[in-house]
């Protein structure tokens, strides 16, 4: 657990229909400043699944005593990390208590608790393994004008860079089987984290569904929408480049490159027709060549940091396993 971080478990809240004939659910909630709202979305969410987890991203009210007395598991980020480093640390802790299917919502009162079934359903049914709550599918409430303008655009770079087709890439609202969260590899900390899931979804070939589901928008957005949207933007336009770096930058290199030797041998016939040097065509052909070999030198490092990448989550990957067959070798040992 890193450093001024800490776990306080408080009475659990168990359904009242008896555990065992489902999976066990655990509702996810990642927090920050949220002391109206989050008591009140602890116990609505306590009807509908086994347990609730409360991750408290380091705020500065009294959002976590609240969520604790509602009766959630509080973990508290020693700090303020962002929404993505809570979201990913709600996850992980929904799985480690137990549970066999993990729904993430918000904290702040958007998202209504009586939906978790429906976002439930696709799972226990085994059509999907990540459900996804749309804003934009049935005809339930919808944003406001600027923030379904942002939200779209984001939705459609987020599809373009994916090739995973979702109709509300950037929707808090989700659910997913416990084998889905441990093959996500998320790293990111900010608000991007619904964008690089979608990433993450496509690249490990999760099924996937969608289910619409209403919000409700109450007072002012905390964060600066044009802010927002550009700084997830630039994000997702990074992640494609990490992911996919032959095709942002090699592409185009070549073709960069290619323009620069054709224009080379423009300046070069120019000179064996009229003896004279093209001076601002020779120039072109510099600038397109530079331009085409340092984009084809970028592809090149990127994709060497991936395959490097790759190597070192391969090789963790087999040393946990090793780790694990250790364990249960030793505990096998003990018994006999």
């Amino acid at each position: 657990m890193p450093e001024g971080d800490s776990l306080t478990v408080q009475r659990e809240s168990l359904p009242r229909e008896a555990a065992g004939k489902r999976p066990a659910v655990i509702a996810a909630i990642p927090c920050f400043n949220e002391e109206r709202s989050i008591g009140s979305v602890v116990l609505a969410a306590k009807r509908y699944v086994d347990k609730v987890v409360v991750v408290d991203d380091g705020s500065a009210d009294s959002s976590a005593e609240i969520a604790s007395e509602a009766g959630a598991v509080v973990y508290r980020h020693g700090r303020n990390k962002g929404y993505g480093a809570a979201v990913r640390s709600a996850l992980e802790k929904g799985v480690e208590l137990g549970g066999e299917i993990v729904v993430l919502l918000d904290g702040d009162g958007q998202h209504d608790p009586r939906e978790i079934p429906a976002m439930l359903k696709p799972v226990l049914t085994g059509e999907a393994e990540v459900v996804v709550g749309s804003r934009f599918l049935g005809r339930g409430s919808r944003p406001p004008l600027y923030r379904r303008v942002g939200q779209r655009a984001l939705t459609t770079a987020t599809n373009l860079s994916t090739g995973c087709k979702l109709t509300d890439s950037q929707s808090g609202f989700r659910a997913f089987s416990a084998r889905a969260i441990r093959r996500l590899d998320l790293s990111e900390g900010g608000m991007s984290i619904s964008s690089e899931m979608q990433f993450a979804i496509g690249r490990a070939g999760l099924k996937v569904a969608e289910v619409p589901i209403t919000v409700a928008y109450a007072g002012k957005a905390k964060r600066n929408p044009l802010e927002h949207g550009t700084g997830v933007l630039a994000r997702i336009v990074v992640l494609f480049s990490l992911r996919h770096p032959m095709l942002l930058f090699g592409l185009p290199g070549l073709a960069l490159l290619g323009e620069g030797v054709a224009l080379g041998m423009r300046v070069l016939s120019i000179y064996s027709l009229t003896s004279q040097f093209a001076v601002g065509t020779a120039l072109g052909t510099i600038l397109l060549s530079l331009a085409g070999l340092l984009a084809l030198f970028t592809a090149l490092m990127l994709q060497a940091m991936k395959e490097l990448l790759k190597g070192g989550a391969a090789q963790l990957a087999r040393e946990v396993r090793e780790g694990h067959r250790a364990k249960e070798d030793d505990e096998s040992g003990t018994r006999r």
